[in-house]
Parts: C-alpha cells; structure tokens; sequence
C-alpha cells in the first residue's frame, strides 16, 4: 500500500508522464482509502485546468 507522500508524488507524476499499471493500480487502490489524496487530486485537476484556461485567455 502507497503512503500519501508516495501517492501524491505519482499524481505529480502523472501529470507528465504515463503511470505504468502496477502504478495506478496502486494509486487507485489508495485513493479509494484516503479522503485527503482525493482531495488533493481534485485540487490539482482544478488548479491544471484553471492554468490552461488561463494560459488560452492570454493568446
């Protein structure tokens, strides 16, 4: 089972890159257990989409 520092990091990580399967499965697995890392994984989904819509007002 991940930690939240580990979970949160292959969220970070996932921003950028393809998770392998062993990884989101994990992560799923986590976030199905931890209220705090859904949290954070709303914050930063907002927060993206909050930057590109940012960034495509500016052109």
């Amino acid at each position: 089972m991940l930690t939240c520092k580990e979970a949160t990091h292959l969220m970070s990580e996932a921003q950028d890159r393809t998770l392998t399967r062993v990884q989101r499965l994990s992560l799923r697995l986590h976030l199905l257990i931890c209220r705090g890392c859904r949290n954070f994984q709303r914050q930063m989904l907002f927060l993206r989409r909050a930057c590109h819509l940012f960034r495509d007002r500016e052109d």
